[in-house]
């Protein structure tokens, strides 16, 4: 009886290792060691608004997913982009400098001879010097030129529009879906925009898993012509912008329910945001700048403060909120140190390192000011610490806020709304700020002195 209850014992102990080891072994073959170097995966919308998600406050859009990667992530309440308007937006993220070291205008129409110049140099092509594998799945807006697209910027791949959704006849010519640099189709239907991207948005992080890579994917949207899919038309309660911004919140899933599927989630940094604020002159097509004013072209807080939200499981802690100034150009300095890449010397770069805000891991980042450029890359505004300074104004609706008196001085942080004007209070910040922003100008002049022959001719002189 003691002997058959021994082999019993024995047999069962076998049956068990045998299990375990399995389970091992299969784990094993489907997880991915935690690598040195992260993925970097940028998700970056068109005209959407500050308000227009279910985690920033919007009470129909239903975005589950943001939300969710909002709860497992870092939500930003102060995150802005480079610029009010597409193109000089698109360039301060790839490059990490404010939009008026381009050359180039704020936006770039599909007859002009201008676009991203051969020699910046531009995540894609710093990520890819570090190793990665580089993907593009969207609109590009930087130049339709050759010399221009994603591939010569060090793309691997690239789909998508050269330029804005509505660029198309017959106002302009025929708008090209590009596949690297051939065109794939001329007027594609744009219904199916956003899943193809998606699509192939998701090949490119199942057939480059054992590499680290770099995933842009700037949607067409929620920039007009609205566009939803035909599963997501008629859906949302806040009618076809809503359906928009809800395909868009299923394309979000799909890549995060890949990174997960593939083992990939605590090796990848996600990072999704918006160009720029709602273009609230399209009325019911146009989203919501939540309680900010304005919206799209403007340089008050509409016009530039973006959702943003940042997503690596393990590494970001879950449901953080971060209220410390950030921005797309500090995207690409971040982006760049986390693949262990040097920061370009031989010219000027204006963003800042982000990583340890995202790691939670020190002290806030240094204050520094944070310029906000407007119609035709011309300094509008300024912002340090909680106070914000204008010296210009615009608006795409032609309102002239408080009659169009200058400068306009707000204590940001206390009134984001930017609704109650310091500038009779607090004289002295007005001189300070002056003091930041006539800096500024001297230490561009002293970088570089291609703006005005940049402008005139097209052609931009490396610094």
């Amino acid at each position: 009886m003691m002997m058959r209850t021994l082999l019993l014992s024995l047999l069962f102990a076998c049956l068990f290792f045998t299990s375990c080891t399995q389970k091992q072994q299969g784990e094993a073959e489907t997880s991915v060691p935690l690598r040195e170097k992260p993925n970097i995966v940028i998700l970056f919308c068109d005209d959407m608004g500050y308000g227009d998600l279910g985690v920033y406050g919007h009470p129909t859009i239903k975005t589950p997913n943001l939300d969710r990667m909002a709860g497992e992530g870092m939500r930003f309440t102060q995150f802005y982009s480079g610029s009010p308007a597409c193109s000089a937006s698109r360039y301060s993220l790839l490059t990490g400098r404010y939009p008026i070291r381009s050359g180039f205008g704020w936006v770039l129409y599909p007859d002009g001879p201008k676009g991203m110049h051969p020699e910046e140099y531009t995540l894609a092509e710093g990520l890819k010097d570090a190793g990665y594998k580089t993907g593009m799945f969207g609109k590009w807006h930087l130049g339709n030129l050759h010399e221009y697209l994603p591939v010569q910027h060090g793309f691997d791949e690239y789909l998508g529009l050269p330029y804005s959704n509505d660029m198309i006849p017959p106002k302009f010519p025929d708008i090209a879906l590009f596949q690297n640099n051939d065109t794939l189709e001329l007027n594609p239907d744009q219904t199916k925009l956003t899943k193809m991207y998606t699509e192939r948005a998701v090949n490119f992080i199942k057939g480059n898993k054992k590499d680290p890579f770099f995933l842009y994917l700037p949607y067409a949207m929620p920039h007009v012509p609205l566009m939803p899919g035909k599963d997501f038309q008629g859906k949302s309660m806040r009618g076809k912008y809503g359906d928009v911004v809800e395909e868009i919140d299923w394309s979000v899933g799909q890549i995060l329910e890949t990174l997960q599927q593939e083992g990939l989630a605590e090796n990848t940094l996600v990072f999704f945001t918006s160009d720029n604020g709602p273009w609230i002159i399209k009325d019911i097509e146009g989203g919501s700048a939540g309680l900010f004013r304005d919206g799209k072209g403007s340089t008050w807080e509409g016009g530039m403060r973006e959702p943003a939200i940042a997503w690596w499981p393990g590494t970001i802690k879950k449901g953080s909120v971060c209220a410390e100034v950030a921005s797309t150009l500090d995207l690409y300095v971040s982006a760049l140190q986390l693949a262990k890449q040097e920061i370009p010397t031989d010219r000027a770069v204006d963003g800042k390192s982000i990583v340890s805000l995202l790691k939670q891991s020190g002290e806030a980042s240094v204050e520094q000011p944070y310029f906000y450029y407007g119609m035709n890359n011309y300094l509008y505004a300024v912002r340090k610490g909680a106070w914000k300074l204008h010296i210009h104004t615009y608006s795409q609706t032609g309102k002239q806020y408080f009659e169009g008196k200058l400068p306009l001085l707000f204590n940001i942080e206390e009134d984001p709304s930017e609704k109650y004007d310091l500038s009779e209070q607090y004289p002295e910040k007005i001189a300070e700020l002056q003091k930041e922003i006539d800096a500024h100008e001297q230490k561009l002049e002293s970088e570089s002195s291609f703006f005005a022959k940049a402008e005139n001719t097209g052609e931009q002189t490396k610094e």
